[in-house]
């Protein structure tokens, strides 16, 4: 008889250790899946573990030792470790990419400042050779047409041409009538030439 109820109440102590166990699974399980789906994959694996699935639907078998729990506790771990590289591998690759999006808005930042001088430094250039061309035809325009004939005659046609262009014409044909009739002919011919592309009508 003592036997008897001694061994009943050991079964009743393994029954209440493994109702224990399972029951704060349970709860560790339903606590996790309220983080997402990081808790939804593990309460997942720990509900299959319990119930004793395996790769097979028809094999199962009943988580009811201690060595079970451990085998369970061991799979969660496991899964926990896999989706923790997971999660910091994507958090890395998120890093890297926030990072190559850095350089390169820096880069764009950087070729807009240059795009930005250089279109700057270009109209400062026109200005000033258009200022400078300014001034050598009004140079040209305030010599006595004796002086100004002999530079002309030494001139490229085109070169002279474009000063001639820009002279006032009472000016600029004095210094026509002055030169040699090559050279006049050669200017006017590039004369000719710029303006034989404007519409005739």
């Amino acid at each position: 008889m003592k036997r008897a109820r001694a061994n009943r109440k050991s079964r009743r102590r393994a029954t209440s250790r493994h109702i224990l166990l399972t029951l704060a699974l349970l709860l560790g399980a339903s606590g996790l899946m309220r983080l997402g789906g990081f808790g939804m994959a593990i309460a997942e694996d720990v509900t299959n573990l319990l119930r004793g699935t395996s790769a097979s639907p028809g094999d199962r078998t009943a988580c009811t030792t201690e060595a079970d729990i451990e085998a369970v506790l061991t799979a969660l771990r496991t899964r926990e470790a896999a989706l923790v590289e997971n999660e910091n591998a994507l958090e890395e690759r998120l890093k890297t990419l926030a990072d190559a999006e850095g350089r390169l808005d820096a880069q764009m930042q950087a070729l807009v400042a240059a795009e930005t001088a250089l279109a700057s430094t270009m109209s400062a250039a026109r200005t000033a050779a258009s200022d400078d061309l300014a001034r050598l035809t009004a140079l040209y325009e305030n010599m006595k047409p004796k002086q100004a004939i002999p530079l002309f005659e030494t001139m490229d046609p085109e070169f002279a041409a474009g000063f001639l262009s820009r002279m006032k014409p009472p000016i600029a044909a004095q210094i026509m009538a002055g030169l040699d009739p090559q050279t006049a002919y050669a200017i006017s011919v590039v004369f000719a030439g710029r303006n034989s592309d404007a519409p005739t009508n």
